[in-house]
């Protein structure tokens, strides 16, 4: 994690936390003072990790943990009073927000930026592997828009438009979706 996002109504709190996560080598940290200045920063930046430690003036801060969730991979860590924590934790798990109840421990924070670590790794892995089947599935789009006018214009088979489109990537070098945008540039006017 490279940048975090502390949102604390309570100066005192936010630079103990600031504090605790220099600790553990987080280094560019940002401290807010409530969730509307943090919405607008999390529209123009992006954070690897946002604390947001409740309550916060302008929002309970369940609804601005879910807004900071639904923007991307950013994981967010909701520090709730404890006679609040099952209610609080109840609504925003399924968003994957990781709830910690008040007063916190060094240790209890450590192990949280540890599972929000390792969660955002893994969407992020998720998130490259997606993009890599999304250019794969319009690979075969385009491929198989070729085949249909190779099929329409030169009268031939599914199975030679196919070999055929394999030929020329291979003579030439080239991926079958160049050979198939190319044949989309000849044929489509």
């Amino acid at each position: 994690m490279d940048s975090v996002l502390i949102v604390s109504h309570s100066e005192k709190n936010a630079e103990s936390l600031a504090g605790i996560l220099a600790e553990s080598s987080l280094t560019n940290i940002t401290t807010i003072s409530n969730a509307g200045e943090a919405r607008r920063l999390l529209i123009e930046n992006d954070f690897d990790l946002c604390l947001i430690n409740t309550p916060l003036p302008d929002d309970s801060g369940e609804s601005l943990a879910e807004c900071v969730v639904s923007g991307g991979t950013c994981q967010v860590i909701l520090l709730v009073k404890s006679e609040h924590f099952d209610e609080v934790s109840h609504k925003v798990e399924d968003y994957g927000v990781i709830t910690i109840a008040k007063p916190i421990n060094k240790a209890l924070l450590w192990n949280a930026l540890k599972i929000a670590q390792v969660t955002q790794r893994r969407v992020k892995a998720m998130q490259k592997e997606n993009m890599k089947l999304e250019q794969k599935i319009n690979d075969i789009r385009i491929v198989n828009r070729a085949k249909c006018i190779l099929i329409s214009n030169l009268s031939l088979s599914e199975a030679e438009a196919h070999r055929y489109i394999e030929k020329q990537a291979m003579d030439m070098r080239i991926t079958r979706r160049e050979v198939a945008e190319e044949l989309l540039r000849t044929y489509e006017y």
